[in-house]
């Protein structure tokens, strides 16, 4: 069903997130639930924003932070000792996802807010930080669409274009990043298919990029994460343009496990990598991608599917929820702030 809210920023008839107008609540779509089920929990205490967004309720480092930032408004109307409260919030929220750059991002932003209003009532710190919340969101948005018009542009016409997870408007404030520039691409009038990776062992790409371009009518087929290769040797793909959720100074891309393996084959064809990512996804304080926490996920999520064991008991299992892709890989990188190519320190501090 659509969502329950009045105007949702994401300017869709679906949204990753919302924070409700009273600032009472969050809502957030249910991603593990769709395709069959679109559906919408209501959370408003910072624990269950935290523990939704470590089990991927809501995934997608834009929409994470964005998810954070909300959260901060909640603790605000809870908090009994104002900016001990708020701290105790953004640690909770920042040790849910350690990987994606932006949640740290946002609550940092949260809380710098919050140090600056401190001595207001209540009730004005809680709508101030709501209006910079919504401003976090709407500011996403608007990154999507600008860098989506910078990559759309490197798309030819009648162009197919390999994904992989979901970097759409579920993983964002709406419009998306990677599927952003699929979007622009299409509405500047191009023909563009989509061939996405499933995407293991969640299946965002099956899941969540095919259900999105289904539901805008751009055609998407879905292939088995290790299919890429041949369809590329075949020539079937023209490039592959995916999201991130962090990107290193120097140019270091991490991004869902399985996009290195995505550059080498485009390397290995003589096929582009494109990488569209906000500019809160930059992290200049990070060095390389050597420097970058990657996220180990349960075992369960390999172990097990629909609550079945499909692995037998005994064997070892390693989930890393990312890998990073040197910047060497990467054709161009597309921000809000242009274009960075060829990617490396010197045209990111450049745009900084």
């Amino acid at each position: 069903m659509p969502i329950d809210h009045p105007s949702p920023l994401s300017g869709a008839s679906y949204s990753a997130v919302e924070l409700l107008p009273d600032d009472s609540a969050l809502l957030l779509l249910e991603q593990r639930r769709l395709p069959d089920h679109e559906e919408y929990v209501r959370l408003d205490a910072v624990g269950d924003v935290a523990r939704a967004i470590e089990d991927m309720v809501v995934r997608g480092a834009p929409a994470i932070g964005i998810a954070a930032a909300y959260a901060m408004v909640l603790a605000a109307r809870r908090a009994d000792s104002f900016l001990r409260d708020m701290q105790r919030a953004a640690s909770t929220l920042e040790a849910a996802r350690p990987t994606a750059v932006n949640l740290a991002w946002a609550t940092r932003r949260m809380l710098s807010l919050a140090e600056r209003i401190a001595d207001r009532a209540p009730i004005e710190r809680v709508a101030e930080l709501a209006d910079e919340a919504r401003c976090i969101h709407r500011q996403d948005v608007a990154a999507n669409r600008r860098m989506g018009e910078l990559g759309g542009a490197r798309v030819p016409d009648g162009a197919t274009v390999l994904t992989h997870c979901n970097a759409g408007a579920l993983a964002t404030g709406g419009y998306g990043t990677a599927l952003g520039v699929i979007r622009a691409a299409r509405d500047a009038g191009k023909r563009v298919r989509v061939v996405a990776d499933e995407t293991r062992p969640y299946l965002q790409g099956a899941r969540l990029t095919a259900w999105e371009l289904a539901r805008d009518g751009i055609e998407v087929t879905v292939i088995a994460d290790s299919a890429a290769a041949s369809l590329l040797a075949q020539g079937r793909i023209d490039l592959a343009v995916v999201g991130a959720d962090r990107v290193a100074r120097s140019g270091d891309v991490a991004n869902k496990i399985g996009t290195y393996g995505v550059a080498c084959l485009c390397r290995a064809h003589e096929r582009p990598l494109y990488v569209a990512a906000p500019w809160s996804t930059v992290d200049l304080e990070c060095r390389s991608g050597e420097e970058i926490v990657i996220e180990r996920r349960s075992a369960v999520e390999l172990t097990h599917f629909d609550g079945r064991r499909l692995v037998p008991a005994g064997a070892h299992v390693e989930n890393p929820g990312f890998d990073v892709t040197p910047a060497r890989l990467v054709s161009a990188l597309f921000t809000e702030r242009g274009e960075v190519a060829p990617v490396g320190e010197a045209g990111l501090v450049a745009l900084a």
